[in-house]
């Protein structure tokens, strides 16, 4: 079976296994998937690049996807795209394969990921905690390995709360830097569309092929002086309540910040906690109607079954706001957004934590109004303000996982990626060729700061292939039934040695999930099914260095 098949035939078959069937609205059949996982290993054979070849992604269920309904969590609302949304499309054009649609807050309406007639979507780690919304269903795939990255939306914070609740990366680009046609809209003048990953490389990679070149002036951005990244915290006091354990959580990475160098000053975050409570409790909140208070309107008449009665209620008590309401909060939010950027000005990034606590599934049900407004405490303002975020893991507090997120102007994702990677805990690696101890790539790891950690096998499903290449090493592929174990060994390596070991990485080597005999899964070098093509099968040796000591 061919690696990209048998990629997809072990998804299906996670799926399956983890039992999370409110992930999904709607899941691609099996055989479509490996109908199409085999055009593209045969395009890659045949020589074509494509550079996210083998990768799994999802979609929210606000995106277009060709062949299934889109229905942003509402079934009556289902309609018939005839095209992929274009980031969709430009994936595919890249090779990845598209799974299904996930679940999500209905109309993408809520930070909560509860707001759907398919269920609420469970917390990836504790089952009894809320995902986050409105990108739920996404979030939750990527985080039991199911797809290698997943798209959500974010208008509020529902492409970053998330992945602080379930401990991954949410990367939300500046409006406008990805193509929102296809989508159903929340806010049509602040959605974006957003990338899951659980590493940030991963994630930033998905994202470069989702992007276009932008489309509107590029804003000044202050002459930045030579010197270590500068960034901001609040005042103290004004992060306001936290959950127990957050604030000590958050300034840890404050703290790992400072070791690494970076120049922490403090701002006032007041324009930022005000402009996030306009949100909602003020009149920009009409958009949503504009979007799609008609149909709710009517459903409501009609009696149509699957309304959420929270999102209902949201977006039709927008319906009848005044006119010069609206005027008079744009008038106000130009001024709040004066002050922030002011604010922001000498600073490369603004760090907070993502959210402010992560509530239970019986404390949304209990007050789902106000509990979500209470997630959006340091998210809603950034789409406001135009400005650019990314939310990445931060450790762990009484076992959950705490996300903390980087604030920047808008066009400034690299930036923010590389003071990312100052907060990303080291990570392994699994080799089983040139890179092992002694052998001539060796030094390459050691160059990136990698530890050895220990020796192991893989799981009794791989092959192992003599490429042709300078220097000589071998092909590792994924075959299920009919493989062996295989030597490897794990090595530990800072989160952006990774990232600069990938970025370097030459064909027709890849990196991806590498399960090992112990029953888990690091990441680890495999290879492009075209590069097998007259390679020796050389499995039998169980390992590259008895194959180069073989009589």
């Amino acid at each position: 079976m061919s690696s990209t098949v048998s990629r997809v035939g072990a998804a299906y078959d996670h799926i399956e296994s983890v039992d999370r069937p409110e992930i999904w609205i709607d899941l691609r059949p099996r055989a479509e998937v490996e109908a199409e996982a085999r055009t593209i290993d045969e395009r890659v054979a045949a020589g074509e690049q494509l550079p996210l070849a083998g990768h799994l992604f999802a979609a929210k269920g606000n995106i277009d996807v060709h062949g299934l309904p889109t229905t942003a969590g509402c079934p009556a609302y289902a309609y018939t795209p005839e095209a992929d949304a274009p980031v969709v499309a430009r994936l595919r054009a890249a090779g990845a394969l598209v799974l299904g649609t996930t679940n999500l807050d209905q109309f993408a309406t809520g930070l909560v990921g509860t707001r759907s007639p398919h269920g609420a979507v469970r917390n990836a780690v504790d089952p009894t905690r809320i995902s986050g919304g409105s990108s739920s269903g996404s979030a939750v795939a990527v985080a039991l390995g199911i797809v290698d990255f997943a798209l959500g939306t974010d208008t509020a914070g529902s492409g970053r709360v998330p992945a602080a609740f379930n401990g991954i990366v949410g990367i939300k680009p500046t409006r406008g830097l990805v193509p929102t046609t296809g989508v159903v809209p929340a806010c049509a003048s602040l959605d974006c569309v957003t990338v899951f990953a659980r590493t940030l490389p991963e994630a930033e990679q998905a994202l470069s092929f989702m992007a276009s070149p932008p489309a509107r002036d590029l804003p000044a951005l202050p002459q930045r002086a030579p010197g270590p990244w500068r960034v901001a915290i609040p005042s103290p006091g004004q992060l306001g309540e936290l959950d127990e354990g957050w604030s000590e959580a958050y300034e840890t990475a404050v703290t790992q910040l400072r070791a690494a160098g970076a120049d922490i000053r403090t701002l006032d975050l007041s324009a930022f906690t005000e402009a996030a409570a306009m949100l909602y409790e003020g009149a920009f909140v009409a958009e949503r109607y504009t979007a799609v208070g008609a149909f709710i309107d009517k459903a409501m008449a009609d009696g149509t079954p699957g309304l959420d009665p929270t999102v209902a209620g949201i977006i039709t008590r927008a319906r009848d706001l005044p006119a010069h309401r609206l005027f008079a909060d744009y008038d106000h939010l130009a001024t709040l957004r004066t002050r922030a950027l002011t604010e922001l000005a000498d600073a490369d990034a603004l760090l907070l934590p993502t959210t402010p606590g992560h509530p239970t599934l019986a404390e949304v049900a209990a007050d789902p109004l106000a509990t979500n407004a209470r997630l959006g405490r340091f998210t809603n303002s950034t789409n406001l303000f135009d400005l650019a975020a990314i939310s990445v893991p931060s450790g762990k507090v009484n076992g959950l996982p705490f996300g903390v997120m980087l604030i920047g102007p808008a066009f400034t994702e690299d930036r923010l990626g590389r003071i990312a990677r100052e907060l990303e805990p080291d990570t392994h690696i699994a080799v089983v060729g040139a890179h092992l101890t002694g052998q001539p790539l060796n030094p390459q790891l050691l160059s990136l700061g990698a530890r050895f950690e220990r020796a192991t096998t893989t799981a009794p499903v791989y092959r192992l292939h003599a490429l042709s290449t300078t220097p000589p090493k071998p092909g590792l592929v994924h075959v299920g039934e009919g493989g062996a174990e295989i030597e490897a060994e794990v090595w530990r390596l800072p989160a952006e040695g990774l990232g600069r070991l990938l970025a370097a990485l030459p064909r027709p080597m890849t990196l991806g999930s590498v399960e090992l005999a112990d029953g888990t899964s690091t990441p680890g070098f495999l290879c492009e099914p075209t590069a097998l093509t007259n390679a020796e099968d050389i499995t039998q040796y169980r390992g590259w260095r008895s194959y180069l000591n073989r009589g």
